[in-house]
């Protein structure tokens, strides 16, 4: 994006260190967005970042929410109730999954392998909570690419510059993955009222309007934009950076969430346990 008055620079708002801690021998986890901090990260509902191997989660179901798995290393062997097919995702594949009206579905890295993810709840607005259930695989290697001198930006969702992915949102999200050559520097335009956070992968570099250092394992929330007016954030390599940026449009809907299912009330909570529990779950 040009620089001229009308586009507002965004600063980081803050930067936190994620630390994973092992929950069993073949499982280790760490928050990248708490969760519970639904009016901050709003439509963002939490973060994890996970290494795991095969055994460390058994099938289990989701309503109300999409799910955004970023492969960062191993492979990722996928199925789910909706397609009753069974797919791979390996490092740089980005699997969208809308959970809707329901799904049951495992996640399980191949025999011997640990897989190192990123999984990204992203929650759905009162009117597509009972949506059909939908599955995107967004192979790495086939994703638009935005490329700047000594930078490209793949696009998984969203936009970037005059890049625009194909991905289809019930809630507009951008997605982009940066790598960052020593010195170079990359602007990604935002409308100014989404919410969105940076998560370092590998390198260092300087972000936002004040050049706030931040480096690997590294989670970084952007400041504010002013809504109806375009913005954009600015990050430039001192080593060299591989970041995802992920932003989106605020629901500001009430929020009420247990388990795998997120509503906005309680009882529609309790409804669908009621129907996992009867076995009527998936019959909408």
């Amino acid at each position: 994006m040009d620089n001229n008055s009308t586009v507002f620079k965004r600063d980081i708002a803050e930067v936190r260190d994620v630390v994973l801690r092992r929950n069993s021998p073949i499982h280790a986890a760490g928050p990248v967005i708490e969760f519970g901090n639904w009016a901050q990260s709003d439509p963002f509902l939490g973060m994890m970042e996970d290494k795991f191997q095969a055994g460390s989660f058994d099938d289990h179901p989701h309503r109300g929410i999409e799910t955004v798995t970023f492969v960062i290393d191993g492979t990722l062997e996928h199925y789910d109730s909706v397609s009753e097919q069974r797919g791979v995702l390996g490092p740089g594949d980005v699997q969208w999954m809308t959970a809707g009206s329901g799904v049951i579905h495992n996640e399980v890295p191949s025999e011997g392998v640990t897989a190192h993810v990123l999984q990204l709840w992203v929650n759905l607005p009162r009117d597509r909570k009972m949506t059909s259930p939908r599955y995107q695989n967004l192979k790495g290697a086939e994703m638009p690419v935005r490329q700047e001198e000594g930078a490209i930006a793949r696009v998984f969702s969203g936009s970037s510059g005059h890049v625009v992915s194909g991905t289809k949102n019930h809630v507009p999200v951008t997605m982009v993955e940066a790598i960052l050559e020593p010195g170079a520097s990359i602007a990604q335009d935002l409308p100014g009222s989404y919410n969105g956070f940076i998560y370092i992968l590998e390198g260092s570099g300087t972000f936002g309007s004040q050049g706030v250092t931040a480096s690997q394992n590294q989670v970084l929330w952007l400041g504010a934009g002013i809504d109806g007016m375009p913005s954009e954030i600015q990050a430039t390599a001192v080593e060299p950076l591989r970041f995802v940026l992920y932003a989106g449009e605020p629901l500001k809907e009430p929020v009420a969430a247990r388990g795998p299912f997120v509503m906005n009330t309680e009882e529609e909570v309790n409804e669908a346990f009621r129907e996992y529990r009867m076995g009527t779950f998936l019959k909408h």
